[in-house]
């Protein structure tokens, strides 16, 4: 990634784009979200009731929720059922990450041990089903039997992407289409999810319903691709998890898809040599980034975020002009900027 370009965006995020100013026409109903989390994810089961307060413990960004109440604002919802979906969406996610970590044996996420490290894979499995399930169960509460389909058929495509990105581990053939594919199916489509059901709540036309979908498409896989990039370029304390970690794990990402199908065969034949040997030491990391820093791979991918950034702006800029359309459109540049 170019330095320049990364500078000027940094500084454009440090002065422009917290999140608190993207969020402050939510904020009230974020805190609505945090208290419903606290609810649904009571139980008289110490157990679950314990793990899921350490789940949710760590609000994170809340992207996911704060897409929904966004769009169902941009159309004037005065309701509260945009608050249980925002909950339940946060917890479909929360769901997809505990069994994306125990598949890649992680041992930490939001820099704090992950689930499966503290109470074991076991447990953690069935964790993560309960909430799935749980999420769903609720999800009859909605009049909206199209938002309850698109809950119930989100949550199988997640998975889905799962079982397809594990299928393909440590496959160096692995082309860029493919790639895209995956990041759609695990993480572009709950962002797409996120934004639908908001426009259904705030009975938005099947166009403009289409068109939330689709500007929730491509920020999520500007945000996937911004967070395989930083697995090659973040820094661990502030990402709260280890750098490298996907390739330890056996995840090919864009990086090195790009670096792979665009060299001379020698550093090819060199990361396949390293990669193989299954011991990625902090030289054999350097090598690596050496390797993808020259040929352009990093400026690649970033510009492929961006790429995919600005093409959900040109989307939401359709929408009539308010402070939510703002705060969507402030939320693809701060995707696009962010270091963790």
């Amino acid at each position: 990634m170019k330095e320049t370009v990364k500078q000027s965006v940094k500084s454009r995020v440090k002065s422009n784009l917290s999140l608190n100013r993207m969020y402050r026409s939510i904020l009230n109903d974020l805190d609505k979200v945090e208290k419903e989390l606290k609810l649904f994810t009571d139980s008289p089961n110490r157990l679950i009731s314990e793990i899921a307060s350490y789940l949710f413990q760590n609000t994170g960004k809340r992207i996911r929720p704060a897409l929904l109440l966004l769009c169902s604002k941009l159309f004037g919802y005065k309701g509260e059922e945009n608050i249980l979906m925002s909950a339940l969406v946060e917890t479909i996610h929360a769901a997809s990450l505990i069994h994306d970590d125990i598949i890649d044996n992680s041992d930490t996420r939001r820099g704090r041990e992950s689930i499966h490290t503290r109470w074991g894979p076991n447990i953690t499995v069935l964790l993560g089903d309960y909430l799935y399930i749980k999420a769903l169960g609720h999800s009859l509460q909605s009049k909206h039997r199209q938002i309850i389909e698109i809950l119930t058929s989100i949550s199988a495509r997640m998975i889905e992407g799962e079982l397809v990105e594990y299928s393909l581990s440590g496959n160096l053939d692995l082309a860029e289409e493919d790639y895209l594919d995956i990041i759609d199916k695990k993480t572009a489509s709950l962002f797409a999810a996120s934004c639908q059901i908001g426009g259904i709540l705030g009975n938005a036309s099947k166009k403009e319903e289409h068109s939330l979908k689709a500007y929730g498409t491509n920020l999520g896989l500007s945000f996937q691709i911004i967070d395989d990039l930083l697995d090659f370029t973040g820094d661990e304390k502030v990402l709260g998890k280890p750098v490298f970690s996907d390739l330890n794990e056996g995840r090919i990402t864009l990086p090195l898809i790009y670096t792979l199908n665009n060299d001379d065969g020698v550093n090819r034949k060199h990361i396949t040599k390293i990669l193989r040997e299954k011991n990625l030491n902090k030289g054999a990391q350097n090598e690596i980034l050496e390797i993808i820093k020259s040929n352009g791979a990093l400026d690649y991918t970033y510009n492929k975020a961006e790429e995919f950034a600005v093409k959900s702006r040109e989307i939401i800029s359709q929408f009539p002009e308010s402070i939510h359309r703002e705060a969507l459109i402030l939320l693809s540049e701060y995707i696009t900027a962010r270091n963790k």
